[in-house]
């Protein structure tokens, strides 16, 4: 192996990248410097390099086409200035399509059939070719430097598509993220070979982004930018929970238990809608843990997040009273033409259905897809989930929980279910 062979595979290894995208890089940077001592701006040059011998070889490549007359080219130029011009004047820009009609000659690509007759006599329109360079003597150093910007570029571009490729399969997922620094409203987030950002309307507003600190984010989109791929994140997503909830209950994760729905309030409080078909398995007990380890776990991923876990239920007026735990629903009747509810409960239980700012009326209705009235068994009290007005809260940002709360009474504090309760 020779040292050249051996200094492109020292650079696979330091940037990650393929062996062959890296050669490929070489040879693009060769060609360029080719053209800068050698060669003129109507060449496409071709350059095959063998690192073993460091010898080289170009090429001109040309396809060739039909021959058109310099006075149709002339023409064609002056009709294209007075479309764009046009174009222009409306406050647009020109299509192909009104171009399509126009002859086109690009010189550094092709070549016209007679001139290429001369090089190779039974040539055809459509061709390819090759038409072989001579290299008189060694690069000067010019060549070389712009042969070295050329590497550099070009491998920075190989590793920005390979970010791109790593991460746009992960759009829709959870990645964990150590905060980098706060600027302005926007949050900057560590994620490995690039950075992520979290814009102000995906933040959750009580929560305190420290840097330096570890949390759980939402791949909220993947694009390729200027300067490189664009990862945006969040932290009030709904789909933050499910995934959460995946990553931390074996039995979502294999599909034992399906999570219906979520309703979500970030930073606040969550209604999650879970289902299994095997009788066998409680799919709350499974989602809350052995003395409330693992729902524990999932509200300290979320800032201490309130959670409420609720069974599926395809009977609507039992998914409904189910829905707006903690209160004791008595009953529900359904309005299915204009898909409403009204839910009754006891006098003590009226504010709980609500609950404070109509908070859980609101997720309840989120949740069911129902609108629901919560009604005051024997009262003259009604309130509906679109009657609720949300007060608005305050811009401060207030830390999460803190640190020295115990678990489980974290886990009492957020799970008023009526199906399971944590002792």
């Amino acid at each position: 192996m020779s040292d050249i062979t051996k200094a492109i595979q020292a650079l696979c290894d330091e940037k990650g990248l393929a062996y062959d995208v890296v050669f490929a890089t070489i040879e693009t940077a060769l060609a360029a410097a080719y053209r800068k001592d050698f060669g003129n701006k109507q060449q496409n040059i071709k350059v095959k390099f063998n690192p073993e011998t460091g010898d080289m070889q170009a090429w001109d490549v040309k396809t060739v086409v039909e021959d058109i007359e310099e006075e149709t080219l002339e023409k064609a130029q002056e009709e294209l200035s007075a479309r764009r011009e046009k174009a222009m004047a409306e406050g647009r820009e020109l299509t192909e399509e009104e171009t399509a009609d126009l002859p086109r000659f690009n010189p550094k690509l092709e070549m016209m059939l007679t001139p290429a007759k001369e090089i190779k006599k039974k040539v055809k329109v459509g061709e390819v070719l090759e038409i072989v360079l001579e290299i008189p003597r060694e690069f000067g150093r010019m060549a070389a430097q712009t042969a070295k910007q050329v590497v550099i570029q070009k491998i920075r571009e190989a590793e920005r598509s390979m970010v791109f490729e790593d991460f746009k399969g992960q759009e829709g997922q959870v990645t964990t993220a150590i905060i980098q620094r706060v600027e302005g409203h926007k949050v900057l987030v560590d994620i490995g070979k690039v950075t992520g950002i979290l814009p102000s309307d995906q933040q959750v507003q009580r929560e305190f982004y420290r840097p330096g600190a570890k949390m759980k984010f939402y791949v909220l989109s993947v694009n390729m930018g200027m300067r490189g791929p664009e990862i945006l994140l969040s932290r009030n997503h709904p789909d933050l929970v499910k995934e959460v909830f995946a990553q931390e209950i074996p039995e979502i994760a294999d599909g034992t238990i399906t999570v219906k729905g979520i309703a979500r309030d970030a930073g606040w409080r969550s209604k999650v809608a879970v289902f299994t078909s095997d009788e066998a398995i409680d799919p709350i007990g499974s989602c809350i843990g052995q003395r409330g380890s693992r729902i524990n776990t999932i509200i300290e991923e979320l800032g201490g997040e309130k959670l409420d876990v609720i069974q599926f239920s395809e009977n609507a007026e039992e998914y409904v009273a189910k829905a707006l735990s903690p209160a004791k629903v008595k009953k529900v009747e359904l309005n299915e033409s204009e898909k409403m509810a009204i839910a009754t409960v006891a006098a003590d239980q009226f504010s709980l259905a609500i609950g404070r700012n109509g908070q859980n009326v609101r997720l309840a209705s989120q949740l069911t897809g129902w609108k629901i009235s919560v009604k005051e068994d024997g009262g003259a009290q009604q309130v509906s989930s679109e009657d609720v007005v949300v007060e608005p809260v305050s811009e401060d940002i207030v830390e999460p929980v803190k640190e020295d709360v115990a678990p489980v009474e974290i886990a009492k504090e957020s799970e008023p279910v009526a199906e399971k309760t944590v002792e």
